[in-house]
């Protein structure tokens, strides 16, 4: 069965989404076969698993950014990539 997620995650982190928090968001989307894709609009998602799309959102701390998750595995990958993010990219700050 396919589900399918949308929802608006904040980066926390002091640093924002820099190469080693984009690094370790593109490995943790790649652990799951859904398709999982964010931005900061609806309109202009890229795919989470490439380090290089979420590099170039340049999302500092604080930006809101939209997640979308499609796929079977979409309900595990969300609480994942959100726990991620609320822990800090396991940054210090």
């Amino acid at each position: 069965m396919s589900v399918e997620i949308n929802v608006e995650l904040i980066i926390i982190n002091k640093l924002g989404l820099h190469a080693r928090a984009a690094a370790k968001l593109a490995s943790t989307a790649g652990k799951y076969g859904c398709t999982i894709k964010t931005g900061p609009t609806t309109d202009k998602l890229v795919d989470a698993k490439s380090v290089m799309s979420l590099m170039l959102l340049a999302a500092s701390q604080g930006t809101t950014l939209h997640f979308y998750f499609d796929g079977a595995d979409a309900e595990k990958a969300h609480r994942d990539i959100a726990q991620l993010l609320a822990d800090r990219f396991d940054e210090e700050q």
